[in-house]
C-alpha cells in the first residue's frame, strides 16, 4: 500500500527549480506520484515503502542541488505551522534589510559612475561596493547557481548569476586596464541594482506569500496555548500539549476551547464560527460535542477530552489545508514544460544576442548590455508563481467561507462543473423530521405524546418534541404497546390513547379524513399532527442560484417519488430520481457522465460515500467533525448548500486568476525578451521589470480574497 510524505524542500526560486526537483522525485525508484510547490517550498510524495523510503527521497532532492528535510517526529501541525511562519517572517526581514541597502548603493554607485571613467579611484571604489554587495546580497543566488551547475541543471539563479558576473566582469577589465580593452563604460551599478532589484522582487514576495497563507494561520492560532484541567481533586493550568484524553476540562464564559470533547455537566452557547462558518452559537448540555478552537460565549461548563493532538478536528483542518494549499492543479504542467527547456534556450539566446550586436558592429559595450539584458529580464519566477499563489488563495478564501478545498486538482475540476446532484434526506432536508402544522389540544397533545414516549420510530420524537416546545409535562404510561408499521396504543392516566397511520384508526371504527398521524382517545378522534422533513434554510435560494450559474439541478435519493417529488417542488428542482438505492445512485452518477457531463454530487459523506467517489466532484455534508472532514473533494463546514455555490464560483473566479497569470507571464517574456536582444531594455531596467512580473502575479491573486463570486 502506498504512503504519503511531505519534504520540505529549501533553496527554490522559479519555476525551473520547481520543475528540476519533481523530475528527480517522479525518477526515484518506488515513487508512484510526487508534487513539488514552489510556493509552500514543499515536495508531497506518494510512495511504495517496499521500493523505498522517506530518507531516500530527501536524498534524492538533495542530489538536485537543494535542501530537503522531513518533518520532525512528534510534532503537531500546529507546530510545524508556527515554526514555518517564524522563518518566513525572519526570510522576509532579512531580505528586505538586503533589499534596502543594496537599492541605495546602487543610487551611489549610480552618481558616482559618471566620474568612473576619468577617476581611477571612483572605479576602485565601485569595485569594493560591488564586490560587497555581491557576497552579502546576491551570496544565496550565486551558491544557488553553483549547486544547480554542479548537478548540471540551471534555474533563475544561474540567469541572474550569469548576468551580473558578465557586467561585473566587462567592469572589472574596464577598471583595472580601459585602454588595453578598449573599454568606454563601466556596469558596476548595473550589477549592483540587478541583485538590488531580484532582492527587493524576492522580500516583496515573501511578504505577498504570507498573506496568501493568512487562513491558515488564522486556525492555528485558534488552539489556546494552555487548558484548565480537573486532576487530583483540584484544578490546574497545563500546556494543551499535555492534555490526556479522558480529563475533565473546565471551561469558563469568553474562553476559548482547548481540545475536542463531550459536555459532562453544564450546559452553554457555544460560538462555533470560526471552525464551521456558522455566526449562530449552538447550544450545548449534557453528552454534546464540543470542538478545540470554539468560544464558550454564556454559561460554564466542564468537558471531558476525547481528541487531542493530531487527532482533533482543527489539526485534521490544518492538515486537510496544508496538504490542499501544496498540492498541484493540472494546469501547471505547461509551466512545467515551458520551465523545463528555459533556461538553456535563455543562455542561447543571450549567446547569440552578444554574436549578433558584434557582427552588426554595435561594439563590445552594446552586446554585452544587451546579453546581460536577456539573461535578467528572462527569468520565469512568474510563471512558478502563477498557479500556486491562485490554489493557495482561493484554498485560504474557502476556508472563510466554510469550505474545505482538497487542492488544486479538485479547484480546477470545480470549475468544469455542469450539473449538481443533491441527496434529499439531510442534504436537502434536515434530516430531522417534525410537526409542521397540528389540530389537536393540549392535553390530547400530553396525552399522545406519553403513548409515545416509549416507542424508538422517529416520528415519536418528533411527537414528543412538538409537546416540549408547548411546555407540556409528559407523563408517563401505565401500558403500551406497538403495532409495526402502523403506530402505538397505550393507557395513560386511565385512558386509551391511540396514536398511528389513517389505516390503524378505521381498523378501529373510527372515519377519517387525511392527516398523516392521528390520535384518539378513549375512542374518539381527537387531532391530528402533520409530520414532514422540511427543506433546509435556504435551499429555494440556492438552487436559483445554481440556475444563475447554468448548472442543471438533479435531486436523487431512495425516498418515494411522492415524497421526493413534494421536496424537490418546493426546493425549485425540476429533474428527480427516487427510489434508488446506494447502487442505484452510483449507476444515475455514471449514466449522466456518459452524456458528456461534469457531475458534482453532494451527501451526508458517510452514507452516500459512493457516490461521492463516483462524481467528479464530491461534497460532503459535515458539522466540522467526524468523518465528514475526509470525505469527499470539497468539504462544507457549514451544514447548508450555500457552499456548494459559492465553492463553484469561487473555482471559476480562481481559474480565471490561473489563465491570466500564466498569460501574463508567458506575455511578459514573449514581449521582453526581443526587447531586451534588440538593445530597448538595459540590464537594470530588465532586471526591475522582472522582479515586478513576479509581484504583479502574487497580487493578482491575492485579489481572490476580496473578489465578487455571486453569480460568478
Amino acid at each position: 500500500m502506498a504512503e504519503t510524505v511531505n519534504i520540505h524542500v529549501g533553496g527554490m526560486t522559479c519555476a525551473a527549480c520547481q520543475a528540476h526537483v519533481q523530475r528527480a522525485l517522479e525518477a526515484a525508484p518506488g515513487v508512484n506520484k510526487a508534487a513539488v510547490n514552489l510556493m509552500t517550498g514543499e515536495a508531497t510524495v506518494a510512495f511504495d515503502p517496499n521500493l523505498t523510503g522517506p530518507a531516500d527521497l530527501v536524498e534524492a532532492i538533495i542530489e538536485t542541488g537543494y535542501d530537503a528535510e522531513l518533518p520532525q517526529p512528534g510534532r503537531s501541525a500546529f507546530e510545524e505551522q508556527e515554526e514555518r511562519e517564524r522563518e518566513q517572517i525572519a526570510e522576509a526581514r532579512e531580505l528586505g534589510r538586503k533589499a534596502i541597502v543594496s537599492l541605495a548603493l546602487g543610487g551611489v554607485a549610480m552618481a558616482l559612475s559618471m566620474y568612473a571613467i576619468n577617476v581611477a579611484a571612483v572605479r576602485y571604489l565601485l569595485l569594493a561596493i560591488t564586490v560587497f554587495v555581491m557576497a552579502w546580497a546576491g551570496g544565496r543566488i550565486y551558491r544557488g547557481a553553483w549547486v544547480a551547475a554542479r548537478h548540471g541543471s540551471a534555474d533563475m539563479n544561474a540567469l541572474v548569476a550569469l548576468g551580473t558576473l558578465a557586467a561585473f566582469a566587462y567592469s572589472v577589465a574596464a577598471t583595472i586596464a580601459p585602454g588595453f580593452f578598449h573599454i568606454s563604460g563601466i556596469y558596476y551599478e548595473s550589477a549592483i541594482l540587478i541583485l538590488a532589484f531580484v532582492t527587493s522582487g524576492r522580500a516583496l514576495e515573501a511578504r505577498a506569500k504570507r498573506r496568501t497563507t493568512s487562513a491558515l494561520r488564522e486556525l492555528v492560532r485558534l488552539q489556546p496555548p494552555s487548558a484548565r484541567v480537573s486532576r487530583d481533586g483540584g484544578e490546574m493550568d497545563v500546556p494543551v500539549q499535555a492534555v490526556r484524553r479522558g480529563d475533565l476540562i473546565v471551561v469558563r464564559p469568553g474562553e476559548k476551547i482547548p481540545v475536542d470533547g463531550e459536555v459532562a455537566d453544564g450546559s452553554s452557547y457555544v460560538n462555533e464560527s470560526m471552525v464551521t462558518g456558522e455566526p449562530a452559537p449552538v447550544h450545548k448540555q449534557l453528552g454534546d460535542a464540543v470542538i478545540g478552537g470554539t468560544v464558550n460565549t454564556t454559561g460554564s461548563f466542564r468537558y471531558r477530552a476525547t481528541a487531542v493532538g493530531e487527532a482533533s478536528v482543527l489539526a485534521r483542518i490544518v492538515n486537510l489545508m496544508r496538504q490542499a494549499q501544496a498540492s498541484r492543479a493540472p494546469i501547471e504542467r505547461l509551466a512545467d514544460r515551458i520551465s523545463s527547456v528555459f533556461v538553456p534556450v535563455v543562455v542561447l539566446l543571450a549567446a547569440t544576442t552578444c554574436a549578433g550586436w558584434l557582427l552588426a558592429g554595435g561594439g563590445v559595450t552594446k552586446a554585452a548590455a544587451a546579453a546581460i539584458a536577456v539573461l535578467i529580464i528572462a527569468c520565469p519566477c512568474a510563471m512558478g508563481l502563477a498557479v500556486p499563489t491562485a490554489v493557495m488563495v482561493a484554498s485560504g478564501r474557502g476556508a472563510r467561507m466554510g469550505l474545505l478545498i482538497k487542492g488544486g486538482e479538485t479547484l480546477e475540476k470545480l470549475n468544469r462543473v455542469d450539473t449538481v446532484v443533491l441527496d434529499k434526506t439531510g442534504t436537502v432536508t434536515e434530516g430531522r423530521p417534525r410537526v409542521v402544522c397540528a389540530a389537536i389540544g393540549d392535553d390530547s397533545l400530553r396525552l399522545a405524546a406519553a403513548a409515545e414516549r416509549r416507542s424508538e420510530h422517529p416520528l415519536a420524537h418528533s411527537v414528543l418534541e412538538f409537546a416540549a416546545a408547548r411546555g407540556l409535562a409528559i407523563p408517563e404510561p401505565s401500558g403500551f404497546h406497538a403495532i409495526a408499521g402502523r403506530g402505538v396504543e397505550a393507557e395513560v392516566e386511565g385512558r386509551q390513547v391511540l396514536v398511528g397511520s389513517p389505516a390503524m384508526l378505521e381498523e378501529r371504527g373510527l372515519s377519517l379524513n387525511g392527516g398523516r398521524i392521528l390520535v384518539a382517545v378513549d375512542g374518539k378522534l381527537a387531532g391530528t399532527l402533520e409530520i414532514a422533513d422540511p427543506l433546509r434554510k435556504g435551499i429555494p435560494e440556492v438552487v436559483a442560484e445554481f440556475c444563475r450559474l447554468g448548472l442543471d439541478c438533479v435531486l436523487l435519493t431512495g425516498d418515494r417519488r411522492e415524497t421526493a417529488e413534494l421536496v424537490a417542488r418546493e426546493a425549485g428542482i425540476s429533474r428527480v430520481v427516487a427510489g434508488v438505492l446506494p447502487d442505484g445512485k452510483v449507476a444515475e452518477i455514471r449514466r449522466i457522465q456518459q452524456e458528456g457531463r461534469v457531475v458534482a454530487m453532494v451527501g451526508d459523506g458517510i452514507n452516500d460515500a459512493p457516490a461521492l467517489a463516483q462524481a467528479d466532484i464530491g461534497f460532503a455534508m459535515g458539522s466540522g467533525t467526524g468523518i465528514a472532514i475526509e470525505a469527499g473533494d470539497v468539504t462544507l463546514l457549514r451544514n447548508d448548500l450555500t457552499g456548494v455555490a459559492g465553492a463553484i464560483a469561487l473555482s471559476r473566479a480562481a481559474w480565471r486568476i490561473m489563465r491570466q497569470n500564466l498569460f501574463w507571464a508567458l506575455a511578459y517574456n514573449v514581449i521582453a525578451i526581443p526587447a531586451a536582444a534588440l538593445g530597448f531594455l538595459n540590464p537594470v531596467i530588465a532586471s526591475a521589470a522582472m522582479a515586478m512580473s513576479s509581484i504583479s502575479v502574487v497580487f493578482n491573486s491575492l485579489r481572490l480574497r476580496r473578489i465578487r463570486l455571486t453569480g460568478a
